[in-house]
């Protein structure tokens, strides 16, 4: 296979390639080989994966390509290369969390997104990397070379699911799982270029992840945290979820997931938008602030949204947003890692690990949580969707965690991942769908929340903009086609 073959079997979505490859007409070991061999070409620039497996890949292709011989239905994901951000467990795969504590860990069961991915014959490509236990909205952490943007290898590709986000937009397979406890599955979607989906609270199980109490640090986030696809296409990321939702008794939150046909998409009228650029406090950058304004118009004037801008009157949630991280987590088996790795772990974990949390703030933090879910169910009992920017930046150099300056205001580090958090802290559906690119060719992303539970109203949503305003022709080049 030469490198034309190669990337064009790299520039193929999910949805085309399991198509295919069940029809007979793509062999799953050709695209498993045409994947690995992009990821030998183009990885060493990004640091997309921190562990690729590809005789683990290859055995799982060769398994789907037995099965399409043998007269049998491979699956809906059949053939389909897939990356596993490292924060999801992988049975015989090492999984470190981005963590000195966890360097060597390798789980002894898989989550039960992968069990399922595999299940409908999806092909594991390997681990993509993330900060230390998703503690940053960018990607770095101690062990592993920091992920670079396939836009622009200077910047960042944004977190915590950095790995996920820039091996789907470099074309390092149509599909990577990230999770999403305050946006880390849209956040680096908004800055890579791609579409990124949180879906309700306990539409996707997440176990043993957040679950399982046999792992500190990994064991954190359980009220707020989501598994999600990062793709190019909203039908890819619908694929995906139609193998990911539905209950399982392991994981205590989830949901029936018979109302919803994640494939069936209809189409959308009369749309009530609730839009606000700044959530009346957030400094935005003023050419995301055009870009996601024009996207707006395209959801008014192409699609028959009636957009409106209320105050959307919702509380300081980001003050409180580390004290319900840590009413989740395991503060005790946290520390005590700290007191033996802490020399290598991440500052900004041990800050977070260290400070003397009081019950007040523990609670206090759940009252604020409180009066945002009731807000925004309010505000979606009066619109379909809230739509805002999903950051109020573009990409910008690795090696920080954000801009010091916004709009000419002076901001601390996580401001500019603001707007994502209130569907977390509301358990709501919500996306990250491309908006434009600026004038030196970095994305920007447009943020889209649905009601609770309403996930394929707000699918429908996103794959109307979709079509009329497309993205997914649009790609890096790295040096390399695509």
């Amino acid at each position: 296979m030469n490198a034309a073959e190669r990337d064009e079997i790299c520039a193929l979505t999910a949805t085309d390639i399991a198509a295919k490859v069940r029809a007979g007409e793509l062999s799953p070991v050709e695209v498993t080989d045409a994947v690995l061999a992009r990821i030998e070409a183009v990885d060493p620039q990004l640091h997309a994966f921190c562990t690729v497996t590809p005789e683990h890949a290859r055995a799982q292709a060769r398994r789907v390509a037995d099965d399409v011989a043998a007269g049998k239905d491979p699956g809906p994901l059949a053939g389909v290369p897939m990356g596993i951000k490292d924060l999801i467990c992988t049975k015989g795969i090492r999984t470190t969390s981005g963590s000195p504590a966890y360097r060597d860990f390798v789980p002894d069961e898989d989550d039960i997104v992968v069990e399922r991915a595999v299940a409908a014959g999806a092909v594991v490509l390997g681990k993509t990397n993330n900060s230390e236990f998703g503690f940053g909205p960018v990607g770095q952490n101690p062990l592993f070379p920091t992920t670079r943007n396939p836009w622009n290898t200077n910047l960042t590709p944004g977190g915590s699911s950095s790995g996920s986000g820039a091996a789907v937009a470099a074309g390092l397979g149509p599909i990577a799982l990230g999770s999403d406890g305050g946006g880390s599955v849209r956040i680096p979607a908004a800055l890579c270029g791609l579409f990124g989906f949180k879906a309700s609270m306990g539409r996707v199980p997440v176990y043993p992840g957040c679950r399982d109490d046999r792992y500190p640090g990994v064991s954190g986030w359980e009220s707020i945290e989501h598994i999600g696809p990062l793709t190019r296409t909203v039908a890819d990321a619908a694929l995906a979820l139609s193998v990911l939702a539905g209950p399982d008794p392991r994981d205590r939150h989830t949901i029936p997931a018979g109302d919803i046909d994640w494939t069936r998409r209809r189409p959308i009228s009369e749309l009530r938008i609730a839009y606000s650029p700044d959530l009346g406090r957030i400094a935005v950058d003023p050419e995301v602030r055009r870009i996601t304004e024009a996207a707006v118009s395209v959801l008014e004037r192409d699609l028959g949204a009636k957009v409106e801008q209320p105050d959307l009157q919702l509380p300081h949630y980001e003050e409180i947003f580390g004290a319900i991280i840590a009413a989740d987590t395991d503060l005790t088996g946290l520390r005590a890692l700290a007191d033996r790795f802490g020399h290598e772990m991440s500052p900004r974990l041990l800050d977070f690990v260290r400070t003397p949390w009081t019950a007040e703030q523990l609670t206090d933090a759940n009252i604020v949580r409180k009066r945002v879910v009731n807000r925004l169910a309010r505000l979606l009992a009066d619109y379909d969707l809230i739509v805002t920017p999903t950051v109020s930046t573009a990409a910008f150099p690795i090696g920080f965690h954000g801009p010091e300056m916004i709009d000419g205001r002076m901001v601390d580090a996580d401001h500019w991942t603001a707007f994502t958090p209130i569907a977390n802290l509301a358990g709501l559906p919500a996306a990250n769908v491309p908006a434009g690119w600026t004038e030196d060719g970095r994305p920007v992303g447009l943020h889209i929340v649905g009601r609770h539970l309403a996930d394929d109203l707000l699918l429908d949503a996103c794959t109307a903009y979709e079509e009329a305003a497309p993205w997914a022709h649009r790609r890096p080049s790295l040096g390399t086609a695509l």
